[in-house]
């Protein structure tokens, strides 16, 4: 009987020891929980669940310095998404913004550098050697241009403007300088239905906040007007 006792004492000492050390342990968890939550919610977009315009910016720049010239950046603006917003409501244009986050991950795939800038602004960096540009930005346009069904059961016609640059035509990896050319090429061919692939004309086109008048004789694909 003593020594059964004395078994018991021992058992129920370490499982006290085992549970007291426990407890630090379950507190860090917790706490490690909650600091991934609240990084998380500062790297990605809440509506879209894209990364938001630093955690973008930190990935674009990784892709481009591991595939340097295969790697293409590409800006999209939703065309006409005020008028959406102001006549069907803030919870249409949320369904819209979201809709166009969800074509864009599923076209750039789980590698890419996909962010959402801000408003109805994105952009995409991925790996995308020129032999499938053509082809690649076609898809995209005919996927931004498929109407978006609302919880409702109206639909919204959709629609995208697209421009992109390669580090091969502009002459640059720099980030920077390869969203400024794409968003360029995206005000050449605004509301044409078509992606344009920025020339190393648009790379020295001067900007304001990025917006520019359009320049003639670019190369566009996708959508006919």
């Amino acid at each position: 009987m003593d020594s059964v006792l004395r078994t018991q004492g021992r058992i129920g000492s370490r499982t006290l020891l085992i549970t007291t050390a426990a407890l630090p342990l379950t507190g860090w968890t917790v706490h490690a929980l909650a600091l991934h939550r609240k990084l998380s919610a500062t790297r990605m977009d809440p509506l879209t669940g894209l990364l938001r315009r630093d955690a973008y910016t930190a990935h674009a720049r990784r892709l481009l310095a591991r595939h340097g010239d295969d790697t293409t950046a590409v800006m999209v603006d939703a065309d006409k998404f005020k008028e959406i917003n102001d006549g069907l409501g803030h919870a249409a244009g949320d369904t819209v913004l979201a809709s166009i986050a969800a074509r864009l991950t599923a076209w750039a795939g789980p590698r890419a550098a996909v962010g959402r800038l801000g408003g109805d602004e994105f952009a995409v960096v991925l790996d995308l050697p020129a032999e499938h540009r053509e082809q690649r930005l076609e898809q995209l346009v005919r996927m931004l241009y498929t109407p978006v069904a609302l919880d409702d059961g109206r639909t919204v016609d959709l629609a995208a403007s697209v421009g992109a640059a390669t580090p091969d035509v502009i002459g640059a990896r720099d980030l920077t300088r390869l969203q400024r050319a794409a968003d360029a090429a995206l005000y050449d061919g605004k509301h044409s239905g078509r992606a344009v692939l920025a020339t190393a004309a648009h790379a020295a086109t001067p900007s304001v906040n990025g917006r520019r008048a359009g320049r003639p004789g670019t190369a566009m694909w996708g959508r006919a007007a």
